[in-house]
């Protein structure tokens, strides 16, 4: 067997430990944001039958058509990796029969996803994503409510000058008014489209509209507007869309551009932006899919946000998240008194002290340049004078003080407390 070293798959990434502080500091602000809005966590697994993905995400999106992870089990069943979050909360929503809970139903979830797509900056094959689904309401007030917590997710992170951009897609009754028009427009430089969306012409010409291709994007600059097009429903729903938006102060504009990568938006679609133009997140509304799923006809919205790309935009901020530091590193000063030492640390931990020892048999020295370089908050030192004294002296590392204190559990945790 060869003892090359075996690396971590292209498209991947460790999170190592001196930077997990940082995930752990994220996470924890979006699950507290969520919970601010009424918003409870679900957890669904990591992959899936293929075809959820493939009602669910529509098989004219680069997701189905290129970046699926997906293969036969050992049943010759067909299973693919989580490629993104909305279809399987649907599918449980359905499944655990949670349309009949008083509505709505309002989840989060965090959770990896994966996509076989380029590797780059912000993007890899396994990222992370913070989602909300609401289920059960098709007021523009919930619309409103979404837009407003995902834009202010990066406002109270002090990540400024963002923009949201709206746009309203319509609903089937209209769309295919608008699809008319569009195909009408685009066949006549229907040559220079490139190869996947002269497809998509025939299949979803909407589709088109998100293409990065830069020839196709050019065809785009004069392409009718979708909002001229939809209906009188859909257009009052925008309408008051926007207004909610406006009495909760949100940053947005419309964009008439603005589809999103996914089938399966209806009305609402937006995104959010930093100042150089790169969607820092997405979604919208889409009140089909959970009928199109098997389940009852349900309204829903939701977004998606990448985390990956969240912390890659915090920069500065991220320098006033501070990594947990040990309260409390015991150094023993024999052998001795490690029993001493152990049971103490124990002690500790029961209490809700962090604390630790050393366990290379270093000598008093190593051990308080150790207790440095791990920038420990304080240090003991616990030897024959601490035993036989019941006294024990705690030094803190950031003010350079000691303090003297009884050797028993109750007063070093009121020293912490």
């Amino acid at each position: 067997m060869s003892n090359k070293i075996i690396k971590l798959p292209k498209g991947t990434k460790d999170c190592l430990p001196q930077e997990s502080y940082i995930w752990h500091f994220v996470e924890g602000f979006l699950k507290r944001k969520a919970s601010l809005y009424g918003i409870k966590e679900i957890r669904t697994p990591m992959f899936e039958y293929t075809e959820l993905f493939l009602r669910g995400v529509g098989d004219t999106t680069d997701i189905v058509q290129k970046e699926m992870y997906t293969f036969n089990d050992k049943g010759n069943r067909s299973i693919t990796l989580k490629a993104e979050g909305t279809s399987p909360a649907i599918r449980a929503f359905i499944e655990h029969g949670l349309n009949s809970n008083v509505q709505p139903t309002k989840l989060y979830y965090i959770t990896p996803v994966f996509r076989y797509e380029n590797v780059q900056k912000g993007r890899l094959r396994q990222h992370h994503q913070f989602g909300v689904e609401i289920f059960g309401s098709d007021s523009a007030l919930c619309d409103a409510e979404t837009i407003n917590l995902a834009y202010s997710i990066f406002d109270d992170l002090n990540i400024k000058n963002n923009k949201v951009y709206i746009n309203s897609l319509g609903c089937k009754e209209c769309r295919p008014s608008y699809n008319s028009k569009l195909v009408e427009f685009l066949n006549d430089n229907k040559e220079k489209l490139c190869s996947i969306c002269q497809d998509r012409l025939g299949r979803n010409p909407l589709r088109i509209l998100d293409c990065k291709n830069e020839n196709c994007k050019a065809l785009l600059n004069d392409v009718p507007s979708v909002l001229d097009h939809v209906c009188s429903e859909c257009s009052d729903h925008f309408d008051d869309v926007k207004k909610y938006l406006d009495e909760l102060n949100v940053n947005y504009e419309v964009n008439h551009n603005i589809v999103r990568g996914l089938d399966y938006y209806t009305k609402t679609v937006f995104e959010v932006v930093d100042e150089s133009g790169i969607a820092l997140c997405g979604g919208g509304r889409y009140d089909n899919l959970i009928g199109e799923l098997g389940g009852k006809d349900c309204p829903a919205v939701g977004f998606g946000l990448g985390i990956e790309r969240l912390i890659s935009v915090l920069d500065k901020e991220l320098n006033m998240v501070e990594d947990e530091r040990l309260d409390l590193f015991i150094i023993n000063y024999d052998e001795e008194y490690r029993t001493d030492v152990l049971k103490l640390c124990n002690n500790l931990r029961k209490a809700g002290i962090m604390s630790d020892i050393d366990y290379l048999g270093r000598s008093v020295k190593a051990q308080m340049k150790y207790a440095n370089k791990i920038n420990t908050r304080n240090i003991v030192v616990i030897g024959r004078d601490e035993v036989n004294s019941g006294k024990i002296n705690i030094k803190d590392m950031d003010k350079g003080t000691v303090t003297t204190l009884d050797f028993d559990i109750d007063s070093i945790r009121k020293y912490f407390s």
